[in-house]
């Protein structure tokens, strides 16, 4: 699957045109094509395994393509090496250099480009204090917390000011707390530096949402999806990408009637209402409900008999078990609001705008 995007190979940050990667004879990118615009935050989601840090790595030049182009601004970069390219890279495990202080770390591409000293020293304090960390410089790697140091090495990549900066499960290392404050710290970076393109790969849907403009969501090799966070997790177009994307309940229908945006389809001889993402749904698709689209005691139009099953709290809100026919359920209930008792009969409803039908492969 090609990137939503149309080929904008000419003015894209970045663009890779059919890459395919082989390690040993096995299949790690599989004719891979996408697209960053300028001042675009693309994040690569999805499993172990699934090529998102192959891509990554096929852009610094890290990872040679078997076959495709990566292009640059234009510019076929396939068979450069990875100093040749003028891209910022920040790792998960900060890979700061243990020796040298905050200040000659931030500094140390500029040094290599034999830059003029006061030019080095201007560069390293403004992008010191573009990460908040102005008051460090003259502090080693050992004396700074895990988010400090992974603020030092956004610092440095961001010092020799490339027109795209990867970042490869950069949060990964970091608690929660610190992984929300650095998360937010992006977001604001982002913004002070419009035309910066960013290539961010996560496993963490979460991360994906808060942060991308765009995300693409990888399986074994391949694009599963990609598109808004708003759009893959509101209609999503399969199993794969429905699951990906927050809990989904996903029930088999039969679709009965199709006009326009909305469908009706058929689950367990009941008749429902439901919107289709895109074009004419599958002959047997998956109804696929989130947890906290589901209402409990509806009167409405769309209503599925359920039993309760089990409660738990959680929080800010209260995960409830159900199992209509023989298919179960998740339900997320309002901390606040009263959930019925375990053995209860139920009648579960849903707007249609709340729910989607999704192909099963």
């Amino acid at each position: 699957m090609r990137d939503a995007d149309p080929d904008t190979s000419l003015t894209a940050s970045i663009a890779l045109d059919t890459v395919t990667v082989r390690y040993r004879g096995a299949v790690a990118l599989d004719r891979v094509s996408l697209s960053v615009a300028p001042g675009e935050v693309k994040v690569l989601l999805g499993p172990s395994g699934s090529g998102k840090s192959t891509i990554l790595r096929a852009i610094a030049g890290f990872v040679p393509p078997t076959s495709g182009r990566i292009m640059l601004a234009g510019r076929d970069v396939t068979a450069l090496p990875p100093h040749a390219r003028g891209l910022g890279m920040v790792v998960q495990n900060y890979a700061l250099f243990p020796h040298l202080t905050v200040a000659a770390n931030v500094g140390f591409g500029l040094n290599a480009r034999r830059l003029p000293k006061p030019e080095i020293a201007e560069r390293v304090a403004a992008c010191l204090d573009l990460v908040g960390m102005a008051g460090f410089a003259g502090r080693y790697p050992r004396e700074l917390s895990g988010g400090q140091q992974q603020r030092v090495a956004i610092a440095r990549a961001l010092a020799i000011r490339p027109p795209v900066l990867l970042l490869d499960e950069p949060l990964s290392a970091l608690d929660a707390p610190l992984r929300a404050g650095l998360l937010d710290e992006l977001r604001s970076l982002h913004a002070r530096l419009p035309e910066l393109a960013i290539v961010y790969v996560t496993h963490d849907q979460g991360e994906a949402i808060a942060l991308g403009d765009r995300i693409v969501l990888m399986r074994e090799g391949r694009i599963a999806a990609c598109g808004t966070p708003r759009s893959l997790y509101e209609t999503p177009e399969h199993r794969y990408a429905a699951e990906f994307f927050g809990q989904a309940n996903l029930l088999p229908v039969r679709l009965e009637a199709c006009h326009r945006d909305l469908a009706v389809v058929n689950f367990d001889g009941q008749h429902l209402t439901v919107r289709t993402a895109s074009g004419s749904p599958a002959p047997r698709p998956l109804l696929c409900l989130r947890p906290h689209a589901i209402e409990i005691g509806a009167t409405g139009p769309n209503r599925i008999a359920a039993r309760i099953t089990g409660v738990q709290w959680m929080g800010p809100v209260q995960r409830v078990q159900a199992v209509a026919g023989a298919h179960p359920l998740r339900i997320d209930l309002p901390a606040g609001q009263g959930a019925p008792a375990v053995g209860a009969m139920v009648t579960l409803g849903f707007d249609p705008g709340r729910a989607c039908l999704v192909a099963e492969a």
